[in-house]
């Protein structure tokens, strides 16, 4: 299993994250699964080439570096429906000729022929021996990686440098204690290991901690 932090090329600063953001790699042997990836190390790379590289989405948002790797590599990609205008109009209130069919998010990779695309969504067994879980969004996930014990949170659980916690500005018109509901059932898995896309590796005392009421 490796983790790596890499600058977020749309960073501004006024955004209420860090610039770094972090990916994930774990080779079972046969496959290597590169999780949110952003500038992905050359001997993870040079690894990845050996087996059967996939990457995993958490949410369609953090695509990042995924078409790159498509492109070069011809890897599938396991990512959570975009999106739609009506998502759209939905969280921003915007109007529905501003949403404009919908979000842009891997459209690239929906369109076919440049790449394969594997939706999936909340309650699915990944054939990767991932299960999703819903998170604060319809469409950003939470994995359980039972053969590495580990949790991979999306952006429902971040750390901004003051510890594992629910993401307050991440939209999804639902309360703290929706959330906490959502994600009690990881707290009764053999968790070792947290995974944030938003912070560093920590572990089953944090989750806990995060899903405290």
């Amino acid at each position: 299993m490796w983790h790596w932090q890499a600058p977020h090329p749309d960073w501004t600063p006024g955004e209420p994250w860090p610039q770094d953001v972090s990916s994930y790699a774990i080779d079972d042997g046969v496959r290597v699964l590169l999780f949110d990836p952003l500038a992905v190390p050359s001997e993870i790379l040079e690894l990845a080439t050996g087996r059967e590289p996939m990457v995993v989405l958490t949410a369609p948002w953090h695509e990042r570096d995924t078409q790159s790797l498509v492109e070069r590599l011809g890897v599938p990609v396991f990512v959570p429906a975009p999106d739609t205008a009506d998502d759209l109009v939905r969280k921003f209130g915007i109007t529905r000729e501003e949403a404009d069919g919908g979000s842009p998010d891997v459209a690239w990779l929906l369109a076919g022929g440049r790449g394969e695309a594997h939706l999936y969504s909340a309650g699915d067994r990944l054939p990767i021996g991932i299960e999703a879980f819903l998170g604060k969004e319809h469409n950003d996930l939470v994995l359980w990686i039972e053969r590495r014990r580990a949790v991979i949170p999306g952006d429902t659980l971040v750390d901004f440098g003051r510890g594992l916690h629910i993401n307050e500005w991440l939209l999804g018109g639902v309360t703290r204690e929706q959330v906490v509901e959502r994600l009690r059932p990881l707290l009764a898995l053999p968790v070792e290991v947290v995974l944030p896309t938003h912070g560093a590796p920590t572990d089953h005392a944090a989750l806990e901690r995060a899903l405290s009421l």
